[in-house]
């Protein structure tokens, strides 16, 4: 909390649920239960075929009962066997009725969810990734996924510019509260990557969790965008080279970072508060990354006027403002530069008011 003001938190209702078997097990289930229905109304036809007449032949037999059992529940009705007396009647109403009803929902579940769910999803998911241009994909969704997600929706990135990936439903859950697209999937795969259309993203962050489900996520990705900014959360110091190797070009470690704030803590009472507010989107100071513009080739970083430069990277090598590759902007550089952060038009700065 900075600034006496608590960052919000994701809420989700905790739900008990088990991995459903495969498709097929369920048609089988519900394939069965429709044949458990009909031969149940058969026998009940069956035990009553007194109350049913044929108006064919004039008697029924267990083939006349199969008959009439068949297209009752299927609702045909053809007229040439019907029930006579009340007490079938009744049967047909309060019984066989509900059960026709029963099997009916049955197929139509089953449609729904092998066809017409499928198509529903198919198009949706279309629609979301003909969108999908320079978004920022996030690969986990625990505690730096949700911190990272909450940052930059304060930062001003739209929903819509944001893609979850999470195969554990509770946390794709959790995601999809903020308002921003969620794929429940494994992030290590090609298709799921393919799917949040990672060769069009902006930039991409990773933080599955383990060491190497991350490591192994930057690899599959730099395979399917060369050229992708690419972030990822190690948790072991031994890693941090793999994950470089792997394709990363930022790799944090929140046990590193962490000693750095205390290291600084220990140089002086407000360095680490200062680090932290540059790392905050809440914080009085920002630090941005933008490329050179054109009115500044040419001079010297420390003539910028957007904010303080603190460094210069041109292509492979990067400049600090100390040095002399600083002395002189050109172009296609890439500028870092502290600048304070935007306030809203209502919003008093301290001491001015």
């Amino acid at each position: 909390m900075r600034g006496g003001q608590a960052r919000p938190m994701v809420s989700v209702r905790p739900r008990l649920r088990r991995r459903d078997g495969p498709e097929w097990r369920r048609v089988l289930l519900r394939g069965g239960i429709v044949l458990g229905l009909i031969l149940l109304t058969l026998a009940l036809y069956w035990f009553d075929r007194a109350g049913l007449q044929d108006n064919i032949d004039g008697e029924i037999s267990f083939v006349d009962v199969l008959y009439f059992t068949m297209i009752t529940v299927t609702t045909v009705g053809y007229g040439d066997i019907v029930p006579v007396t009340d007490r079938a009647r009744l049967f047909d109403t309060f019984l066989v009725t509900p059960i026709r009803l029963f099997v009916w929902l049955i197929f139509l579940g089953t449609a729904y969810e092998l066809l017409f769910r499928n198509v529903w999803e198919q198009w949706r998911m279309g629609r979301i990734q003909s969108h999908l241009h320079d978004h920022i994909v996030v690969v986990g969704f625990g505690i730096s996924g949700a911190e990272a997600v909450t940052e930059l929706l304060r930062s001003g990135v739209p929903p819509q510019h944001i893609v979850v990936i999470d195969s554990s439903p509770a946390a794709a859950a959790a995601a999809a509260e903020h308002g921003v697209a969620v794929l429940e999937g494994d992030g290590t795969r090609n298709t799921t990557l393919e799917a949040v259309r990672i060769d069009r993203a902006k930039c991409l962050a990773v933080t599955a969790g383990r060491d190497d489900t991350s490591i192994l996520i930057v690899l599959t990705a730099r395979g399917l965008a060369p050229r992708l900014p690419i972030s990822v959360v190690v948790r072991a110091e031994d890693n941090e080279p793999l994950a470089r190797q792997a394709g990363a070009n930022t790799v944090i470690n929140p046990a590193s970072l962490a000693g750095l704030l205390l290291a600084g803590s220990a140089h002086g009472p407000h360095i680490a508060e200062y680090m932290a507010d540059l790392a905050a989107i809440g914080g009085d100071v920002l630090m941005r990354e933008r490329a050179v513009a054109a009115g500044e080739i040419g001079q010297p970083l420390s003539a910028i006027r957007t904010g303080l430069g603190l460094r210069v990277t041109r292509g492979e090598e990067t400049f600090g403002f100390w040095t002399e590759g600083a002395a002189l902007l050109r172009e296609g550089d890439q500028i870092i530069e502290i600048v304070p952060r935007p306030r809203p038009a209502r919003e008093v700065p301290p001491g001015d008011g």
